[in-house]
């Protein structure tokens, strides 16, 4: 029995207006792009974190302050006793000219520009892979669904079968008890089939803020393809290169250790340049204008901090150690996850195969089994579990497809290379 993916009578069935072009794997992730709120808040934080260059460059620049004041004064002594206003303005300037602190800050704002770069790439990737992922997962809910209610269509047969041959004397009644029960279980998980493609398309409504009515299907531009290069050692050396989990990684050790400098920095002294101008009138003894104009520099040296200068060392080297370790964690799990998703695509491939030739089988075996229940050399049973092994088989296969086009994206994503042309490719082989 052959069996289309989204069969007329499957789409009646669920509910689904049948649309004029069904909506495919790009344009999903383009949706995706535009209303998923778990990217547009990682483009937010990336623009947030840009601004922490032009911060800690700040630290580095003059800063200019200006005062005003106005003052009324009521003034009674033995010699003299007068009401006035007084009131004036001045401006200070202050240029760093030696502030290690500030210097670390604007080298790590540099390394937290770096981060959330990283981080803004990795969510690019994500939205890819969850694009992909949600998809696949709503196909693979259609396709249970149609394959439960062709099970269910196919046990209904047997079962009325089991009735007319058990009415005539040529089948007992466990025959049709036996056709009951896969019936009633069929019913069941046709059900939960439905159920599990509702939750699944309202996963994709919520990533793509729309409701899509219908999505292209697997068609005959599936291929499978082996990695290239065929070589897992070749893939985890360029994850090492380009993953941006180990990119995050590399520069948070490098932000720990601008850290430890910012604090060490703490027992050396400041060298400021500061000049300033003020401008004051009031008529205590006599009136008139007073100016003012200084230049010069300010040396302050630390001496005490009550040991917090020490103890935020000793913190922030320790932070180091802990920046470090979680390097080398992140470069062994990019490891682990590039070479399972090399596996999963070489594995992918084997499994695709044996499960396409397994189904060749299952469905010789459904069609020995009714010819054997014709002329009696096979019971109802064995139609029975034949079907549903055709059934498991088939669903079987359509999962492995998808995850084998997934782990195709998914060791893109652990080299840092995932783009849209490889979803591209993977949208070839829809129609």
């Amino acid at each position: 029995m052959k069996f289309s993916r989204l069969s007329v009578s499957v789409l009646l069935a669920l509910g689904i207006q049948a649309s004029a072009q069904a909506a495919d794997l790009i344009e999903i992730y383009q949706a995706a792009q535009g209303q998923d709120a778990v990217f547009a808040a990682a483009r937010a934080a990336q623009q947030a974190g840009q601004e922490k260059l032009t911060q800690g460059r700040s630290l580095l620049l003059p800063s200019v302050n200006l005062s005003a004041n106005t003052t009324y004064n009521d003034l009674n002594s033995p010699l003299l006793t007068k009401k006035y206003n007084s009131h004036g303005y001045a401006v200070s300037v202050v240029q760093p000219l030696f502030r290690e602190q500030n210097w670390a800050t604007y080298q790590q704002a540099d390394l937290q520009v770096a981060i959330s770069e990283a981080q803004f790439k990795l969510a690019e990737q994500d939205v890819i892979l969850r694009s992909a992922q949600t998809y696949f997962d709503v196909l693979i809910a259609q396709d249970t669904v149609q394959l439960t209610n062709a099970q269910k269509t196919a046990i209904s047969q047997q079962l009325e079968q089991a009735k007319r041959n058990f009415e005539v004397g040529t089948a007992t009644i466990t025959d049709t008890h036996e056709a009951q029960a896969r019936y009633d279980l069929v019913v069941a998980q046709e059900i939960a089939a439905a159920n599990n493609l509702e939750i699944k398309k309202r996963t994709l409504q919520q990533l793509v803020n729309a409701d899509v009515k219908e999505l292209s299907t697997l068609g005959e531009g599936f291929k499978l393809e082996s990695p290239n290069p065929a070589d897992a050692q070749k893939w985890v050396t360029d994850a090492q290169q380009g993953n941006y989990q180990i990119v995050m990684a590399q520069a948070a050790e490098a932000l720990a250790e601008q850290e430890v400098a910012k604090n060490r920095g703490g027992h050396l002294p400041t060298l400021d340049a500061v000049g300033s101008y003020s401008k004051s009138t009031g008529c205590s003894f006599s009136c008139g204008e007073t100016k003012s104009t200084s230049v010069g520099l300010q040396l302050n040296m630390p001496l005490f901090a009550g040991g917090a200068t020490q103890s935020k060392w000793r913190e922030a080297e320790a932070n180091h150690d802990k920046a470090k370790q979680e390097l080398e964690n992140a470069r062994r799990n990019v490891e682990l996850q590039t070479r399972q998703a090399y596996l999963g695509v070489v594995s992918g491939i084997a499994q695709v195969q044996a499960l396409q030739q397994a189904l060749k089988s299952s469905e010789s075996l459904l069609q020995a089994s009714k010819l054997g229940q014709e002329v009696g050399v096979r019971t109802s049973l064995d139609v029975l579990n034949a079907q549903q092994q055709m059934y498991s088989t088939r669903r079987d296969l359509f999962q492995a497809e998808y995850n084998y086009l997934l782990s195709h994206l998914r060791l893109k994503a652990a080299v840092g290379s995932l783009a849209e042309a490889d979803l591209s490719q993977v949208n070839k082989a829809l129609h």
